[in-house]
């Protein structure tokens, strides 16, 4: 396993998992669950059933936290105001 990996051993379906993901991942694993309300072993577990059979189970969970903070930045440029976001340029 490579050094920038942290492995992570759950319990899904009753079998024992152990998954391993760059620290990053983790943290931003780890702040869904606390925005859902639920515990990361939950989080995970939902992840791993909505996944299809040749991804593994890092590949989804990676592509999951991906797609969470894209929903999170759209949402930011949702609610900013277009007169107050700031240009890098002069027109």
């Amino acid at each position: 396993m490579s050094l920038h990996l942290r492995k992570r051993s759950l319990i899904l379906s009753g079998h024992d998992t152990s998954v391993a993901l760059e620290q990053e991942f983790w943290q931003v694993l780890e702040e869904m669950a606390q925005a859902t309300q639920q515990p990361l072993p939950a989080l995970v577990a939902q992840v791993d059933s909505e996944r299809l059979p040749p991804h593994s189970l890092a590949s989804a969970l990676r592509v999951h936290a991906l797609n969470w903070l894209r929903k999170k930045v759209m949402e930011r440029q949702e609610d900013t105001p277009p007169h107050t976001i700031q240009k890098n340029y002069d027109p």
